[in-house]
């Protein structure tokens, strides 16, 4: 695992350009190859299903004008028009959105465009809102994963951008991120979000998902980190001598990050096979955590085992605020970064298994 020239991210500082953000908009390696056939329903949760056809359903109806020349274009404009304009996937974490959401995407011939509601709001950022717009309207699709309700601003910003791309013809496609406690509300978070976009609500068609955690399905909550002394000898184990693995200890990556914009962590973690992290600790920190949770999104995107000493993952935030006014973030967090320690742990005692798409 440690090589002649060791990786440490703290050592890395990447500078992207807005194209290279634009060019970014697709799903990472996880779901770079998921199709609604690989998708698999639990039986028992007939939701998944229905919302699985459903989604072959839209993609189909922004398949179908084909029509060529500028009566075609303006034809099929006005056809996508007739249909609902959007889909909206309303679940719990782990029951399989991202992996519908990503194989609607691949269904669908271009342009268009797949990313994260932050990776949206930072690519605003980067470009302004007028061009972002210009650079969007042009698609055919556009897949915002994980829209957030927790940020006011943020959340009117992506309302605003979804109903002028909606006036230009762009089909659209969200899901949210109910919290595990309220699965039993139905659709509370799909209201909230129409609430936000008035404009689109009678076209945004609301598809419930029920079910739960795959990722926590007959597995323990959290893998005990290792022993400081032990690390070392585990990470040598889980991973080839010549892989790209990342090693760190936890405190100065997380005053590091402080130094890079979010909005570049996809760059930061480019080319690694693996991360070691010695001595976790609980993030106290408000502002801290909401980048760390970013950091562990593009982490899970991107599949990269980890193996680390500390605290387990299931207490990397405070009780306050898995219980706050961001806790959906941090119940993502720690779903995928369990996911990621368990992944880490079965290559530690050569129990690799190839991990799930879903």
């Amino acid at each position: 695992m440690v090589s002649d020239s060791p990786i440490h991210l703290v050592d890395r500082s990447p500078r992207v350009s807005a194209e290279e953000l634009l060019e970014g908009f697709r799903p990472s390696e996880r779901f770079g190859e998921v199709s609604f056939d690989t998708y698999i329903p639990d039986p028992s949760q007939p939701s998944q299903e229905e919302a699985r056809e459903a989604l072959r359903r839209f993609a189909e109806s922004i398949e179908a004008p084909s029509g060529g020349g500028l009566l075609g274009r303006l034809f099929g404009r006005r056809a996508a028009k007739d249909a609902k304009a959007g889909i909206y996937l309303d679940g719990g974490f782990g029951v399989g959105k991202t992996h519908l959401l990503a194989s609607l995407y691949h269904a669908v011939s271009g342009p268009k465009a797949f990313g994260t509601f932050v990776e949206y709001t930072n690519l605003v950022g980067a470009l302004s809102f007028r061009k972002t717009v210009e650079a969007l309207s042009g698609y055919r699709l556009v897949c915002i994963d994980e829209f957030e309700l927790d940020d006011p601003g943020d959340t009117v910003l992506m309302s605003r951008l979804m109903r002028e791309l909606s006036d230009a013809g762009v089909r659209l496609a969200a899901t949210s991120n109910t919290l595990p406690g309220s699965l039993g509300e139905g659709r509370f978070a799909a209201q909230d979000f129409k609430r936000e976009i008035q404009v689109l609500s009678d076209q945004f068609e609301v598809l419930r998902i029920d079910g739960e955690d795959y990722r926590h399905r007959g597995l323990p909550q959290a893998p005990e980190p290792l022993a400081a002394q032990e690390l070392d000898a585990a990470a040598a184990s889980a991973f080839p001598a010549d892989a790209a693995v990342a090693s760190d200890d936890f405190p100065a990556l997380i005053e590091h990050l402080s130094r890079v914009h979010p909005s570049r962590y996809r760059q930061l973690i480019e080319g690694l096979r693996g991360i070691v992290w010695r001595e976790v600790e609980t993030i106290t920190e408000q502002a801290v955590a909401l980048r760390f949770v970013v950091l562990a999104d593009r982490l899970y995107d991107k599949d990269l085992p980890i193996v680390s000493s500390g605290v387990p993952f299931d207490r990397i935030f405070t009780e306050e605020m898995m219980a706050g006014g961001y806790q959906k973030k941090y119940y993502r967090a720690v779903s995928r970064l369990t996911a990621l320690a368990r992944e880490g742990l079965e290559r530690v005692e050569g129990t690799e298994r190839e991990p799930s798409a879903r």
